[in-house]
């Protein structure tokens, strides 16, 4: 009954981010934050008015709030920019992410604030011989009310037939004269209200906090992937699904199997991702998805990308020459090194999610696997196999291959979102197995005294070390580009079926870009580690992937020099906005935002259109 109680709640929240992929096409990354700042509202609701009014008179205000606040968004920001590519609407939500955390956090503070007990159903009811809430008994059967409810405004309505058709070919809706900017503000609008709704339910369970935006996006994409996307009723089983399965974990407790103790509490951290990856491992298109056949064109047709011409060699040339400099400035500011140090890594991060998300066409949401296994692989190697600091640093990056070939052979079978959070659900298992096996990797502690040897304990021998690595595995992948194997992978993602006909194998090829691109990921990693001295489970978040997504789409994901802008301009913009105020958050979603509406194809792909334009 746990399960099915906190199922209401996840269907609250992900049926509206279902509605709102369905029809728009956007993955809203700031549906998470329209939850929390539903939970902040009817905090301050019930608080400040108190009683029945305060409290359900709350709940519906917040609903009511939230879907104005994101009608405003819709009309105020997407709108503006569907016509560009789908991730580059992602980047912009996620800058909304950014805003409305310090947003958040200068109207409420950091504290943790629990809302009040629901007046009326603060006592509890024996069932079975235990004692269960009232509340949630209530959320148990206002779910399928709030399911059954939709289903009729779907289905018995002419707005619901809109929704419906333009969740199968929005064109041919607006072909027929549908206003579709209506239609999709009203859907934008009431899926926020059900997020909003959501988060205030939530309020009597748990405290509203800073955190609980990106955690309730990771569990509300899992439900919307795992149910089938566009999907409502499928969003309710994989919630029931998954709650379920999350409250069977909780109640086994400790067990022990074989003579050894298994403690299956634990598995609540990664159950839901593990569920995602064996659901969509056996059906691609979730439970009550569509199955999809292949299509014609994966991507939109790209300009075939050329060699760099004279005037980008040069420019390329200057920039070595400048980064060879950089050594000559640690007297003054000692900083220089260790900040040129973060955007080398930042950079080679980058390229190698651009090798596979730009000409592969493969967008990973859990690049950072590989990053921490090469972490981690250098760090153990050195720690426990007693490898010196060279060999950990060449073996690292086998770690992180080996990985990528595992979890690569199942994500390059898979396309778009679900490819997407299939690489997900590998990381954040990655993530969950090295924070619970604490015997090998220290749990949360990680790793420690992971530091360079001679002559590489000097700071700017290092440097140049992470330059000469990093400047390598950039030209590498290039090269790889303009070889008949990168012309391969170019035609797998533009035309799979095509290429297919010529006699392409394209899971083949992409699986060994994926690979390949494991690789390179694992190596900066590797190079973090000994820049750091230390690792920790936070180099497998979810965070470090987003924020390796955000540098490909800073730069702009169509150009080969993409990664090579946007990784030092977001770790530059981060480090300087960090130093200079407690709310750099949101004045990075602001320059983000701001970068998106001035670069909607990147900085590198804008400018490379503004160069192609003077030439003409």
């Amino acid at each position: 009954m746990n399960g099915l109680a906190n199922a209401s709640s996840l269907f609250f929240l992900s049926a509206g981010l279902s509605l709102i992929f369905g029809v728009t096409r956007i993955v809203n990354m700031a549906h998470g934050s329209l939850y929390m700042l539903g939970a902040y509202i009817a905090y301050t609701c019930a608080t400040s008015l108190g009683g029945v009014l305060g409290f359900w008179g709350g709940v519906l205000a917040t609903a009511a709030v939230v879907a104005l606040l994101g009608a405003l968004i819709e009309i105020a920001l997407l709108r503006r920019i569907y016509h560009v590519a789908e991730l580059f609407q992602l980047l912009a939500t996620f800058a909304l992410v950014l805003l409305l955390s310090d947003v958040v956090a200068a109207l409420w503070g950091v504290e943790d604030l629990l809302a009040p007990r629901a007046p009326g159903l603060r006592g509890s009811v024996e069932i079975l011989g235990r004692q269960f809430p009232e509340y949630d008994l209530f959320l148990l059967v206002v779910g399928p009310v709030v399911l059954v409810g939709l289903h009729l405004l779907l289905t018995r309505t002419r707005w619901g037939t809109l929704v419906r058709a333009a969740t199968q070919d929005r064109d041919m809706v607006a072909a027929l004269g549908v206003d579709q900017a209506k239609l999709f503000t009203a859907v934008f609008a009431l899926g926020a209200a059900l997020a909003g709704l959501g988060g205030a339910l939530e309020t009597p369970r748990q405290p509203a906090n800073l955190g609980m935006d990106l955690s309730a996006l990771g569990d509300a994409f899992v439900v919307v992937v795992v149910g089938g996307m566009g999907s409502i009723p499928g969003a309710y089983v994989a919630a029931l699904l998954i709650a379920e399965i999350k409250a069977i974990c909780i109640g086994l407790g400790t067990q022990t199997i074989a003579g050894i103790p298994f403690n299956f509490s634990k598995l609540t951290l990664v159950a839901e991702f593990i569920v995602m990856a064996v659901v969509l491992i056996a059906r691609p298109y979730g439970l009550l998805g569509r199955a999809q056949g292949m299509p014609r064109h994966a991507a939109a047709i790209q300009d075939p990308i050329e060699p760099a011409g004279r005037r980008a060699r040069l420019l390329a040339l200057a920039v070595l020459a400048a980064l060879l400099c950089v050594p000559l400035l640690a007297k003054a500011s000692p900083y220089t090194l260790v900040l040129g140090i973060d955007v080398l890594i930042a950079v080679l991060f980058a390229a190698s999610l651009h090798f596979i998300a730009g000409p592969g066409g493969m967008h990973s949401f859990g690049h950072a696997a590989y990053f921490g296994l090469g972490c981690y692989g250098a760090g153990l190697l050195l720690k426990l196999a007693g490898f010196p600091m060279a060999g950990a640093i060449a073996a690292a990056p086998l770690v992180a291959a080996l990985g990528a070939a595992i979890f690569g052979w199942f994500a390059v079978r898979l396309s778009g979102v679900y490819l997407a959070m299939l690489t997900l659900a590998f990381a954040q298992i990655v993530w969950a197995i090295v924070f619970q096996w604490e015997a090998l990797t220290g749990g949360s502690n990680g790793v420690l005294g992971i530091w360079p040897t001679a002559p590489f304990n000097s700071a700017w021998v290092y440097y140049l070390l992470v330059l000469a690595l990093t400047l390598a595995g950039v030209l590498a992948m290039r090269r790889i580009l303009f070889s008949p194997f990168g012309y391969a992978m170019r035609a797998g993602r533009d035309s799979p079926l095509r290429a297919e006909a010529t006699g392409i194998a394209v899971l083949k090829v992409h699986w060994i870009a994926f690979i390949i691109a494991g690789t390179v990921c694992g190596l900066a990693g590797a190079l973090f580690a000994f820049a750091k001295g230390g690792i920790s489970p936070e180099t497998i978040h979810v965070s470090r992937s987003i924020d390796g997504l955000v540098m490909v789409l800073l730069g702009g994901i169509h150009e080969l020099a993409g990664p090579l802008v946007g990784a030092p301009v977001f770790t530059l913009l981060q480090d300087s906005v960090m130093r200079q105020t407690p709310y750099w958050r949101g004045v990075l979603g602001v320059v983000i935002l701001a970068l998106v509406l001035l670069f909607p194809m990147g900085i590198a792909g804008t400018i490379a259109g503004w160069a192609k334009r003077l030439a003409r």
